[in-house]
């Protein structure tokens, strides 16, 4: 398999495992000194695969989540290192009823170690956010 493909494939296994709540196959998705920034989206920036995951259970643990990432524009730029932008558009539901959808970027980089690929570092940016709240009883 080529290295896009399988970075396409690393993106696609993100997705899935983030919204089957795979935790211990999500982690294996990341570097241990990922760099994940959502502070174009309101959020913060962390530092550490662990650190991220812990971030994700306390957020996104108990949530129905989609996540879709598609048109990738993925350059190799050495056989360890590739970047990539996705376009992305993402659904959270709260058990309440609150509901976010988001639509915007993963600008990402890429590292091979041992003949796999993990993201490294991962900037996610926002377009639009559309919130709708539960309706009052």
């Amino acid at each position: 398999m080529d290295d896009i493909e399988a970075i396409k494939q690393l993106k696609a296994r993100y997705c899935r495992t983030m919204d089957t709540k795979d935790w211990d196959a999500m982690r294996r998705v990341f570097t241990d000194d990922v760099v994940i920034d959502t502070t174009g989206s309101g959020g913060t920036v962390i530092t550490g695969a662990d650190a991220f995951m812990a971030f994700l259970l306390d957020t996104l643990g108990d949530r129905v989540t989609v996540h879709h990432c598609h048109t990738p524009e993925i350059t190799v730029t050495s056989p360890s290192t590739a970047t990539g932008v996705w376009a992305m558009e993402d659904h959270v539901q709260w058990a309440e009823g609150r509901e976010l959808t988001g639509y915007g970027h993963y600008h990402e980089t890429y590292e091979k170690s041992g003949g796999t690929w993990r993201i490294k570092t991962s900037t996610l940016t926002r377009l639009r956010m559309d919130i709708t709240e539960p309706a009052a009883t």
